[in-house]
């Protein structure tokens, strides 16, 4: 039930490798690493022909969001790749889903996105997209993590050889790239005006969309106001973006907008602020995307995948729309694995992260902001009526430091109490955080006063369960 000291100890995380850029994440770790990603996920391509001078090197694709410390990370990053053989086509700025996307179009052998996402400016991140731009599974991730981990052995005959001047990887700065993601995120729209008579404030947290996520706004017909896209290297998500709506919602009512749509800082997420400034959360997002591409006939199997964490009300309408609901673990990687594995179209997180298979294979912020506008336009509804397709269910959080692993039946029990007490209406999660040694509650119900009662209750017999041992 609990993460094992391994796990807490593992380099990986959810999404890549994060830490603080210069004390966690040095510029020696991220040559070392890149160097041992070239070697795992090059192998599988070893001997075909890359897309930059078919050269018949692997091709990478390296992209990152504006902190400061991305400048020397992309550069360890591309100097670890290189020195491995592996040529770089150097993107800059640019969303994750980009990343993706270039990937799989450009046929490269893998990529490679340096941001933090929805962290604070002083923290950084490496992480891997292989071969069609897909996350890498946890397998893989180990294999990488091994191969970093194994010393060079001492004898020089038995190390790798190195590498000769003709078969250094060569770097080169894309130019039409970004443009080629753009074109696609338009193309998925019914028509060149699908958001048209539409004002929208769009906060680009500071982040990596600053220019490309208006631009794909204007360019749906869109009247478009911007926050948030004057990126400094520090500014990053600090006070804006998808983690504090804030500045979204006052700009929306300053402006007498329709919505607003907040992107993090890698933009792979986004949430929605409808013209009263009330916030739409992705569980939200998904039932409106969900309902409409049943309508459609596009909705493969007419169902959608969810984590555990999403909120009751999202089952209560997708059962009132005849959709069944798949749940998967925490993090939009086992989203993504069960909708590749099974064929399915349409999943995500309650965080935002909207996984639309038809045109991406992981979460796109500027993606999702376009359907999600372009099918309300459609629809000629307000954002307020179409969130109200949804009845969200207040939800109750609480931390309970200790290890998962030595909870028994008793928190089980405690756990089918906490259900009983909701009547069969509400949702009761215990999870291990699988970063720190912290317990994570989560109880949800119609009521806020009974989910409060109800999850203080139950981090009561946590904490003591904990005691026991």
């Amino acid at each position: 039930m609990g993460a094992s000291g391994d796990e807490l100890n593992r380099l990986f995380g959810t999404d890549g490798v994060r830490g603080v850029a210069g004390r966690d994440l040095t510029a020696r770790l991220a040559t070392d690493l890149s160097a041992a990603a070239a070697a795992v996920l090059s192998a599988a391509v070893s001997g075909s022909i890359g897309s930059v001078g078919r050269t018949g090197r692997p091709l990478a694709v390296v992209g990152r969001d504006p902190r400061a410390s991305g400048e020397f990370l992309e550069a360890a990053v591309v100097a670890g790749l290189a020195g491995a053989g592996v040529d770089v086509l150097r993107l800059g700025v640019i969303p994750t889903p980009a990343v993706a996307y270039l990937t799989g179009v450009l046929d490269a052998a893998f990529g490679v996105v340096i941001s933090a996402s929805h962290n604070p400016a002083r923290d950084n991140g490496i992480k891997f997209f292989g071969r069609g731009g897909i996350k890498l599974p946890d397998a893989v991730e180990d294999e990488i993590e091994a191969r970093l981990r194994t010393p060079e052995p001492k004898i020089p005959e038995q190390r790798t050889p190195e590498p000769t001047a003709r078969e250094f990887g060569r770097v080169r700065d894309a130019t039409v790239e970004p443009d080629r993601y753009l074109d696609h995120l338009l193309s998925t729209l019914p028509g060149p005006s699908a958001l048209a008579g539409l004002r929208i404030v769009a906060d680009c947290a500071h982040g990596a969309a600053y220019q490309l996520a208006p631009e794909a706004l204007r360019r749906a017909g869109a009247e478009v106001i911007t926050i948030g896209a004057e990126p400094d290297g520090l500014n990053i998500n600090d006070g804006c973006g998808s983690t504090s709506l804030g500045a979204l919602i006052a700009a929306v009512l300053e402006h007498g907008a329709d919505a607003g749509i907040a992107y993090d800082g890698d933009a792979d997420r986004c949430l929605a602020v409808d013209a009263d400034g009330q916030p739409l959360d992705g569980d939200q997002i998904l039932t409106v995307l969900a309902t409409g591409l049943k309508e459609a006939d596009r909705l493969t199997g007419d169902t959608v995948v969810v984590t555990v964490m999403s909120n009751q009300g999202f089952h209560v309408a997708m059962a009132e729309a005849g959709i069944a609901v798949i749940e998967t673990p925490v993090g939009d990687k086992h989203v993504s694995e069960i909708m590749r594995d099974r064929g399915y179209v349409l999943g995500g997180e309650q965080s935002g992260h909207i996984i639309m298979s038809e045109h991406a294979t992981t979460g796109d912020g500027v993606l999702t902001s376009l359907q999600l506008l372009a099918a309300v336009n459609r629809l000629g509804v307000s954002l307020a009526a179409a969130a109200k397709m949804m009845p969200k269910y207040p939800q109750v959080l609480v931390n309970v430091p200790g290890d998962a692993s030595q909870l028994g039946p008793e928190v089980a029990a405690a756990v089918a109490r906490a259900r009983e007490q909701l009547g069969g209406n509400g949702r009761v999660l215990v999870r291990p955080s699988g970063t720190e040694p912290t317990i994570r509650l989560m109880v949800q119900a119609e009521d806020a006063s009974l989910a409060e009662r109800v999850v203080g209750q139950l981090a009561d017999e946590v904490r003591l369960a904990l005691a026991g041992h």
